[in-house]
């Protein structure tokens, strides 16, 4: 297991300042300086993953916990979709994967609001960045990064026309958020809520068509 480089200095920093509480204070003092160094280091921890490589299959875009399977309107086409809507809490990881392979053809960046990322109202209130993935086939999977009440921050590095792969990483958001995808109707959804998921690792959807 990694660090994933948008932690590095968080992870130096907390770290460096337990260390000198300790000097200057003590043990006993330097406790809760440790303990906030521990988390933020699990925070920003980047586990290997094992990128599934079977044919139609769509990966879970992040780590966390399935809060919605709804029928939705894609944010960007507005045609029938299924959302799938993942909660990240501050004990996930918080690497952001893409889901499917294929090229980026809309990128757009919202600001906005930092509603609690568990509750729907924050997918059209809250601060998000969202990108369309067009597969071979033609098929257009839409991505959608939420801030949440903590996260401030949503950090991405691909753009419109990039080419993609599925699993590979390709943003972070920090302390806590929430992850949509819109599936097209001749994708199968896999998941359900309440179930814990692995970004990159764990399919949730599949379609009988070659990606």
């Amino acid at each position: 297991m990694s660090i994933a480089r948008e932690g590095y200095s968080f992870v130096l920093a907390s770290f460096l300042f337990a260390i000198a509480i300790t000097g200057l204070f003590g043990w006993i003092w330097a406790v809760p300086f440790w303990l906030i160094a521990i988390f933020v280091l699990q925070f920003f921890r980047e586990p290997d993953r094992t990128i599934p490589t079977e044919a139609g299959v769509v990966v879970s875009p992040a780590d966390g916990k399935v809060v919605s399977v709804s029928e939705a309107k894609n944010p960007f086409n507005d045609e029938n979709s299924t959302r799938i809507a993942i909660f990240l809490n501050v004990f996930s990881v918080h690497s952001n994967r893409i889901p499917i392979a294929g090229r980026i053809v809309e990128q757009k960046y919202i600001s906005g609001k930092f509603f609690n990322a568990a509750i729907d109202k924050s997918s059209e209130e809250n601060e998000r960045n969202m990108i369309v993935i067009r597969t071979e086939n033609g098929n257009e999977v839409t991505c959608v990064q939420i801030a949440g009440l903590i996260a401030r921050r949503i950090l991405w590095y691909v753009g419109k026309d990039d080419e993609v792969a599925r699993g590979q990483k390709y943003g972070f958001i920090r302390f806590g958020s929430r992850v949509e995808l819109f599936l097209p109707p001749q994708y199968r959804v896999l998941a359900g809520i309440g179930d814990k998921v692995r970004g990159g690792a764990d399919i949730i959807a599949e379609t009988s068509e070659a990606n």
